[in-house]
């Protein structure tokens, strides 16, 4: 751990910077001028040097797609390696924060400096807005040190950026890490293609719960759609209708045809583990891949990070199955 002294900070947009329109709240330029003049009313302001980028597009992060994490990577990356940043601040929207948390985790494995995301619940300058104390927090701990890689921060809690959720919508408190049981072997070490100076690319990925009612026919309609990766979010410890053949078949034509289908638990607090139950088993055997204890945003994100990298199925597999950077320890 090492104090930052030369931070980017990164605003892509979200309610932290928004301002009212005619159509409500929507994401506004200018908020480094808000910052500094902000900053400039306290006499315990933070004191570490930073700049600020702004993305284009802002985004309402409703609106976060493929495109906008690898511009995040992108930015984040030429921040470090060109213009000698030790540490980067992403302000983000919260619809989306915990995902692109997960993401920016395996997009930027190996990185040497700290990345921390963060935003509120509603915007800098509302009454009794939580923005200024999670941004003025969030500066506090980088001016005074933290381990090199992706985390959140918000209401002051500082998250790893693969375990967080949002769990609440009008609540200051909005996000937490869940004690999910975790489990997997970690990586020897981060393989060169998966590295952060590897580019990426977009990946037509899919995420699909399981419930009572559900079809063969809605599983090959997804699959015939062109999807590479699914995050399949099974019952309690990864079971789902296993006495549908039809269905099974479905998923182990998947698998054959080269889809990566991986399997999380739809409880808040649980994990895969398939020997449980029969009814696990028989979904193991049509070649999903447990996720142990991930939560849907680290799992989509892994795959993006994996598929993105161009990676064939029996390497994602491989790769996914191994814990990369705390996401299934």
């Amino acid at each position: 751990m090492r104090a930052v002294k030369n931070l980017l900070v990164l605003y892509t947009g979200g309610t932290i910077g928004m301002l009212e329109t005619a159509q409500g709240l929507a994401p506004a330029g200018g908020f480094e001028a808000r910052m500094r003049e902000h900053f400039a009313q306290l006499t315990d302001a933070p004191q570490l040097h930073w700049t600020l980028q702004e993305m284009n597009p802002l985004l309402d992060s409703a609106n976060m797609q493929q495109a906008n994490w690898l511009a995040m990577r992108d930015a984040i990356v030429d921040a470090v390696e060109r213009d000698g940043h030790d540490g980067v601040l992403v302000l983000h929207g919260t619809d989306t924060l915990a995902y692109s948390a997960a993401a920016l985790s395996f997009l930027l494995l190996g990185l040497p400096v700290p990345v921390l995301l963060t935003g509120s619940m509603l915007p800098a300058g509302a009454p009794n807005s939580d923005a200024w104390d999670n941004l003025i927090g969030a500066l506090g701990l980088l001016e005074s040190g933290l381990e090199d890689g992706v985390q959140l921060y918000f209401h002051e809690q500082l998250l790893h950026g693969c375990r967080a959720s949002k769990l609440r919508s009008e609540a200051f408190d909005a996000f937490a890490a869940l004690p999910r049981h975790r489990q997997g072997e970690r990586a020897a070490a981060i393989p060169s293609v998966l590295d952060y100076r590897q580019p990426r690319q977009a990946v037509k990925l899919a995420v699909l719960p399981v419930f009572p009612g559900l079809q063969a026919e809605h599983l090959r309609g997804l699959l015939d759609s062109g999807v590479q990766g699914l995050v399949l979010e099974c019952y309690g410890s990864g079971t789902g209708p296993s006495d549908d053949q039809a269905l099974l078949d479905a998923l182990h034509d998947a698998r054959q045809g080269g889809v990566v289908i991986v399997a999380i638990s739809q409880c808040p607090v649980g994990s895969v583990v398939f020997d449980t139950y029969a009814a696990g088993s028989r979904l193991r055997d049509t070649g999903l891949v447990s996720g142990g204890g991930m939560t849907r945003e680290a799992a989509l994100g892994k795959l993006f990070g994996l598929l993105g990298a161009g990676l064939d199925v029996q390497a994602s597999e491989h790769w996914f199955a191994l814990d990369l950077c705390g996401e299934r320890a």
